[in-house]
């Protein structure tokens, strides 16, 4: 759950940081401010509305604004272009990735299709209780193993080994106050099998689970900013009333990629 449009690329880049709320329970309801910093760009901002049932993000790409309403639970999403008061709908998300599990005692290959996860035990590692888990998966016909340590209590992945030789290994290094608000900054470091290292910097939010700030190599910077804990509005992830439906784009379909209407 913690890890690694100006342009519409640049958009889905500045979406990440807030997309791990979907991959958790939401306990608390939140509205925040996702900004992204990044060498010689211009700063990137995304407004972002988290209830217990969806997560709505509110963005201007290309002097277009956008809205994306995502239900976790019910496999939707919708995306509503207020200039044209009409929307898209997809019923298809794609499933989640090992890991993105918040509760104790639960496989982290629930819901990962063709994926199997076998408990090994539990180990302390740097001094923190984890879950040892064998994660097996199907690609190219061949089976590929790995090994993960998940964390008893915040449920983050302590250490990795792939069958490439990569080793992650993340560990809490200080309590910290990011944005008035209470945080661990975690380090993450990768090594891959020829010695080569990067690290990143994440500080996570006990109250809302998620990390609200991502420091990563080459002067890259995620943050959320802002945060209002409170109830939102149920209006906030309904579709508009007067709104068009609009049948997502095929690839390759449609000259521009701009949808039609039905």
């Amino acid at each position: 759950m913690i890890g690694e449009k100006l342009s519409v690329f640049a958009y889905a880049a500045l979406l990440a940081l807030s997309a791990s709320v979907t991959a958790v329970e939401v306990d608390v309801e939140f509205s925040a401010e996702a900004v992204q910093i990044a060498p010689q760009r211009q700063l990137m901002k995304t407004q972002i509305y988290v209830s217990k049932q969806a997560v709505r993000t509110e963005s201007d790409v290309n002097q277009q604004k956008y809205i994306e309403i995502v239900f976790p639970k019910e496999g939707r999403r919708v995306i509503l272009i207020p200039q044209q008061k009409s929307y898209m709908e997809q019923r298809e998300i794609p499933a989640k990735s090992p890991m993105m599990v918040d509760k104790k005692n639960v496989s982290p290959c629930e819901g990962v299709p063709n994926t199997r996860c076998r408990k090994l035990g539990t180990e302390k590692i740097s001094g923190r209780q984890a879950e040892k888990w064998e994660i097996s998966t199907q690609r190219d016909g061949r089976t590929v193993s790995s090994l993960h340590w998940i964390d008893v209590d915040r449920r983050m992945p302590l250490r990795e080994m792939f069958g490439d030789g990569t080793i992650s290994e993340l560990k809490i290094l200080q309590q910290e106050k990011l944005n008035g608000r209470s945080t661990e900054k975690w380090q993450l470091t990768v090594t891959k099998s020829d010695g080569q290292s990067r690290q990143s910097l994440q500080w996570f939010d006990p109250a809302l689970k998620i990390s609200t700030r991502e420091e990563l190599p080459g002067g890259y910077v995620r943050e959320l900013r802002n945060i209002k804990v409170a109830k939102q509005p149920e209006h906030l992830f309904t579709i508009p009333a007067g709104y068009q439906r609009m049948e997502v784009p095929a690839a390759g379909g449609n000259p521009g990629g701009m949808p039609q209407k039905r």
